[in-house]
């Protein structure tokens, strides 16, 4: 795999266990993200596990997109990883959260990777408002990391 177009890094006063608990749920995750609002579980699938796949609900200001993720990596208090698709089932990003014991608590990692074929970049940013997704999606790291440490530690 590449390097990942965006990623970021905190340390967290709390067990990997609960700090998984928390990114490996969608509706969890969609109260500390910035344009991840919401999910729904697609098919038979009821909760985190290889292969489930939810429909996300995603916004930036007035603008509204859904998007289709399917679970790829589900290894409890290391890593929890989805890939996203339009709709259509064209790929749009793999987001990653890899989580590492330390002394004091743990390191997580926050990751994306652009998965857009270059012409689906245009109208895709038309569409969402966002022309600068890599420095979007940095600062969007940024601010979720920061929440999901709040929340783990309180």
């Amino acid at each position: 795999m590449t390097e990942p177009s965006a990623t970021g890094k905190i340390t967290i006063a709390a067990p990997p266990a609960k700090v998984y608990a928390l990114v490996s749920d969608p509706g969890v995750l969609a109260g500390m993200a910035e344009e991840y609002e919401g999910h729904r579980w697609v098919g038979a699938a009821k909760g985190a596990a290889v292969g489930a796949k939810f429909r996300g609900r995603n916004r930036n200001g007035i603008r509204r997109w859904s998007t289709l993720s399917t679970i790829t990596d589900a290894d409890e208090g290391r890593r929890f990883a989805f890939e996203v698709t339009t709709v259509a089932g064209l790929p749009v990003a793999r987001w990653q959260y890899d989580i590492e014991a330390s002394d004091d608590g743990c390191v997580a990692v926050e990751s994306t990777w652009d998965r857009r074929p270059g012409w689906l970049r245009g109208p895709t940013s038309l569409f969402t408002g966002i022309w600068k997704r890599d420095d979007a999606n940095r600062a969007n790291i940024a601010a979720t990391l920061a929440r999901l440490k709040a929340a783990a530690e309180s």
